[in-house]
């Protein structure tokens, strides 16, 4: 069905989807560089431009269900953290087509798990100081700047950070997530004091060797007992991270199980 000129189609109700801007640390750099996914379009508007991963949204699927789909579409890469971002729905922002609102998901991804951002059927990844030289589609150059004002928000908090490093890190390597997410050089001597003073890193009691550096100690995040609730009422990790990967495999299987018996059905049909 179509919908007639420009003023008729932003007449019409929204399309609603969801996008996820994914966020991972690269383990190449010595001070740390934030890399994220972006997708090149195939089709207009915006052909041969770069955009969020994204989908649609389907009855038979919650928001955040969404997402990971959308995420696990782009990357192999699996989340340590994703969290509801903000929901996005100018007129302006569907360039003539139908109008589309948004809700908008960021997601980090541990770095032992970055590999090295291989590209791959449409795929590429891009490190953040990088971008103001790409085409990007529609108002998703907003959408990044966005997420990444609120993860740097959230660096006051270290648990955030670890979702980036992994569950151990060293120091040095927790180091290296700051001055990625606050783009400054951060002296490392006081870092070390205010971390070790936060009370939420515990000794692994391993060691690690980092290039010509004395091996240093392994750490892994615990929140102290007293510690005040983050205020991250959408925010989706550990357990309830693993319990969303299951259901989103278990409808994977069942969509594919459908498919075939539809499949199954239909050459039956047409089978003498």
């Amino acid at each position: 069905m179509g919908y007639g000129n420009v003023s008729e189609r932003l007449k019409q109700p929204p399309q609603v989807g969801v996008s996820v801007v994914i966020l991972a640390l690269d383990p190449d750099s010595e001070h740390g560089r934030l890399w994220l996914p972006l997708v090149r379009r195939v089709r207009q508007p915006f052909l041969g431009c770069w955009a969020l991963p994204g989908g649609d949204i389907r009855a038979d699927r919650t928001l955040a269900q969404s997402a990971y789909e959308a995420l696990e579409s782009t990357t192999d890469l699996h989340p340590s953290y994703l969290e509801q971002l903000h929901a996005f729905g100018g007129p302006d922002r569907s360039h003539g087509g139908l109008p589309m609102v948004s809700i908008v998901y960021w997601a980090l991804v541990g770095q032992a798990e970055a590999g090295d951002f291989a590209e791959a059927d449409n795929v590429r990844w891009f490190p953040e100081d990088e971008l103001a030289s790409l085409d990007i589609a529609f108002d998703h150059r907003e959408i990044i700047a966005y997420a990444l004002d609120r993860l740097r928000t959230r660096i006051e908090y270290p648990d955030i950070a670890a979702k980036l490093v992994g569950p151990t890190f060293t120091l040095r390597q927790l180091h290296g997530v700051y001055e990625a997410i606050t783009g400054t050089v951060l002296d490392l001597p006081n870092f070390r004091r205010k971390m070790l003073g936060s009370g939420e890193l515990e000794e692994t009691g391993e060691v690690l060797r980092e290039g010509r550096h004395r091996p240093a100690a392994v750490y892994r995040y615990v929140p102290r007992e007293d510690a005040p609730a983050r205020p991250y009422a959408y925010a989706i990790s550990g357990s309830r991270l693993a319990e969303l990967d299951a259901r989103v495999r278990a409808i994977a299987q069942r969509d594919t199980a459908d498919a075939e018996r539809g499949a199954d059905d239909l050459s039956a049909l047409t089978t003498e």
